[in-house]
């Protein structure tokens, strides 16, 4: 567990080592707060034989860290990047298509969606006030 000095060299080696075995490879992010008020950020990737780690306190990490962390959570969950604007098609349709739930009147929506259950809105529910006697 030697901690790699290069944020080049460990983003290189954390996305090698999760294509190498997906199924085997964890992702742990830590941050440690010290009494002066500086923090550590700690990275840690390992897959059981190889850990790879990566400490820093300077904040100019963050936003490599979070294009490290937008690149390993695609790859877990097997999507490509998405670009911003797709390509139009020569083809496309020149009426607009209107979806089927937006024919629906504002009684039959309300019919066809699920009815909540048990206290509605997620807040605690009431006790119940206590019989006279």
């Amino acid at each position: 567990m030697v901690y790699i000095a290069s944020w080049q060299e460990y983003q290189e080696a954390a996305e090698a080592l999760y294509e190498k075995s997906p199924n085997k490879t964890r992702y742990c992010v830590k941050w440690r707060q010290s009494a002066d008020g500086a923090g550590n950020l700690v990275l840690k990737i390992t897959d059981d034989t190889t850990c790879l780690k990566f400490k820093t306190h300077s904040s100019v990490f963050l936003n490599r860290f979070d294009a490290l962390n937008l690149t390993l959570m695609q790859k877990m969950q097997n999507r490509r990047p998405t670009q911003a604007s797709p390509a139009p098609l020569a083809a496309a349709p020149s009426t607009p298509q209107i979806p089927a739930s937006a024919s629906l009147t504002p009684s039959e929506t309300l019919a066809s969606s699920p009815a909540p259950s048990g206290t509605s809105g997620g807040g605690v529910k009431k006790k119940k006030p206590k019989k006279k006697k």
